[in-house]
């Protein structure tokens, strides 16, 4: 069994494998990360350990898993990666781009793969059949572009999309045409830099992920695939290809 954490901001996800079989994935809040883990069935299990964390420092989590004689590796722009990086400031690039780009080689070997990630930001990264990270872009995510036009403006309301409804494309009150505006544009955008990939780079694997994705998935008139724990899959992955070397 191996272990698998992803530390954010205010939140933290972690999940189990059984070889690449995802047994458990769960979110919870930092502060109660060690004592959800103490309770977690088969935690006497784990053989190995993985942390990615956007935090410079995370002491009890290493410590807790120390006790446990849990291998642990934690994730930095100096790990070793199932794909050559020529990022040109590796220090500067997010752990979850690494994790999508190592989950995307994995996923479909020989292939060029355009990883898209819906969460908070809008990331794209991209990986050549050659096993080449490029890069990629980054965007401003959903709930974002609402709290900006929110923040920014006199009047306009703060607005919460309806997973169950799509928002008409012309909005006859300021709520809906928010809506349509936000929505409409992000399915847009996101069309329109997957075409402008393939113009450039002939056939491209499309893969989306994050914790938005479901807003979009079934929309986008390109085919893709939906995996919403790319990030874990990634991060399992170099865990096993640092426990191979």
């Amino acid at each position: 069994m191996k272990l698998v954490i992803d530390i954010g901001n205010t939140k933290t996800k972690y999940a189990l494998f059984e070889g690449d079989n995802l047994v458990l994935v769960k979110s919870v809040e930092d502060n109660i990360l060690i004592n959800d883990l103490t309770n977690v069935s088969g935690i006497g299990q784990i053989t190995s350990a993985i942390i990615s964390s956007v935090k410079d420092e995370n002491l009890q989590v290493e410590e807790f898993l120390k006790q446990r004689n849990i291998k642990t590796i934690v994730l930095t722009h100096k790990t070793p990666l199932p794909f050559i990086n020529k990022y040109a400031t590796p220090e500067t690039l997010g752990k979850d781009r690494i994790a999508l780009a190592a989950a995307a080689q994995k996923l479909y070997p020989g292939n060029n793969v355009l990883i898209i990630d819906a969460g908070t930001s809008i990331t794209y990264d991209f990986v050549t059949k050659k096993n080449e990270y490029l890069g990629g872009g980054i965007a401003p995510g959903l709930y974002m572009r609402f709290k900006s036009l929110h923040t920014f403006t006199a009047k306009l309301p703060l607005i919460n999309p309806d997973e169950e409804k799509w928002p008409d494309l012309v909005g006859n009150t300021t709520e809906k045409a928010i809506l349509s505006g936000v929505m409409n544009g992000i399915l847009q955008e996101t069309d329109g830099i997957i075409n402008a990939y393939k113009e450039v780079f002939g056939d491209v694997v499309t893969v989306l992920s994050g914790g938005d994705y479901k807003y979009f998935d079934k929309r986008l008139k390109n085919s893709i695939f939906a995996r919403p724990n790319l990030v874990l899959e990634g991060l399992l992955e170099i865990l096993n290809f640092n426990e191979e070397d």
